[in-house]
């Protein structure tokens, strides 16, 4: 994948010690790292919780593939509705 480039930009670090990057990553989290003193790489990030890693596991994304081929050949319909209820009433019964 090319890199993509674009001309220095000075900017000014304010009193508080930030910088704007524009609007565009307003809300992102990012990666900052300081390689050496006065020199940063800063890349956009997706931060995944730990109690959140298993659902990007191959294992997980397999059975939603599945579960999504499924979900295709197999319409939602309301057909089978009333008698669903009924048994859940009859099961409370």
């Amino acid at each position: 994948m090319p890199a993509l480039s674009s001309p220095p930009v000075v900017k000014l670090v304010g009193a508080n010690g930030q910088i704007s990057l524009g609007k565009q990553y307003a809300g992102r989290q990012v990666l900052v790292e300081e390689h050496e003193p006065g020199v940063w790489l800063v890349r956009t990030a997706t931060v995944v919780p730990d109690n959140e890693r298993w659902l990007h596991g191959e294992a997980v994304a397999a059975d939603l593939r599945e579960a999504l081929d499924w979900a295709q050949t197999h319409p939602a319909s309301d057909d089978a509705t009333d008698g669903l209820l009924k048994s859940l009433r009859d099961e409370q019964g």
